[in-house]
């Protein structure tokens, strides 16, 4: 019997925007299933922590990952605001290896940066988009041990060992754990940790499918000045081969290698995605194309 309504006509705008966006929903529903109770953690720095628009975007991302049912925890770095505070106080950064030297001076105003501004900040921010966030450093519970990296780097750390505790009991009662990376040393004294590094280790200790690293860049390239050269997917092997060839930019490598100790920690998939993309993370994790660079430990699918 005909209600006197013609068919669907998909070239009409309202109904194709409507059923594209029907698409990804369906899309997304296998991922969802796929990932639902695991821990996602995303080391957030760059340009996603300071523009406003990727701030809100990003703040989505955790909010909606939280209610499907999976599990965010975010290890946050803070290179511009320390960048701005130190340069504020007339203290100049130095870098070795993409690494910052760290004296007592600039410790100080790493500390007072991440504990006292970022970290109450994000907090604040994914609060205010729907999810429980909870702001810890890795002082706290002493999540985070650490040993000096380098002599040249000052107070810098290598973390040694992760009591995942304190994460895992804020992620049993429903919080986004959100981390800002500092470590306790053998003497009590504070490291400062790169923020790669420290994702990756805890990423590690609880277990986490999937470690999420949001950069300046695309991805990874075969070829840095050919933006065609994007590397879509690649293996462990490929990663560390990749590493030893130089193809990477020195500050890219403490995030490369602190992926390969993820995989070989026993994370299945890291990801390096634009920050600069609205909803990046979303987009990598519910879609079947993806963007960025996705690598796993074995063979990629």
């Amino acid at each position: 019997m005909s209600t006197g309504h013609s068919s669907p006509n998909p070239v009409k705008t309202r109904i194709a925007t409507g059923m594209g966006k029907a698409r990804i929903l369906s899309e997304a529903l296998d991922f969802i299933k796929q990932y639902r109770g695991s821990t996602v953690v995303i080391k957030y720095g760059g340009s996603a922590m300071v523009d406003p628009t990727l701030r809100n975007t990003f703040a989505d991302d955790v909010a909606l990952l939280h209610y499907v049912g999976m599990k965010p925890v975010i290890v946050h770095g803070g290179g511009p605001h320390i960048n701005s505070a130190l340069a504020e106080r007339g203290i100049e950064t130095t870098w070795i290896d993409g690494l910052r030297v760290t004296d007592a001076d600039t410790l100080r105003v790493v500390q007072s940066t991440l504990i006292g501004e970022l970290n109450p900040d994000i907090v604040r921010l994914v609060n205010a988009h729907g999810a429980v966030a909870a702001g810890i450093n890795g002082l706290d519970g002493n999540l985070f041990a650490a040993t000096q990296r380098d002599e040249r780097l000052g107070f810098v750390g290598s973390i040694t060992t992760v009591n995942p505790t304190l994460v895992k009991d804020l992620q049993s009662q429903g919080y986004v754990p959100v981390v800002a990376p500092l470590a306790r040393g053998e003497q009590g004294q504070t490291f400062n940790v790169n923020a790669d590094a420290a994702a990756a280790a805890l990423a590690t200790s609880i277990g986490a499918a999937k470690l999420v690293f949001l950069t300046d860049v695309e991805g990874l390239y075969h070829d840095l000045g050919d933006a065609d050269s994007l590397i879509s997917q690649m293996v462990l092997k490929e990663l560390e081969a990749f590493i030893e060839s130089g193809s990477a930019s020195s500050g890219m490598i403490p995030k490369l290698e602190a992926a390969v100790d993820a995989l070989e920690g026993g994370v299945d998939r890291v990801h390096v995605l634009d920050g600069r993309v609205q909803h990046a993370v979303l987009l990598e994790i519910f879609t079947p194309e993806g963007i960025g660079t996705m690598v796993t430990r074995g063979s990629a699918s």
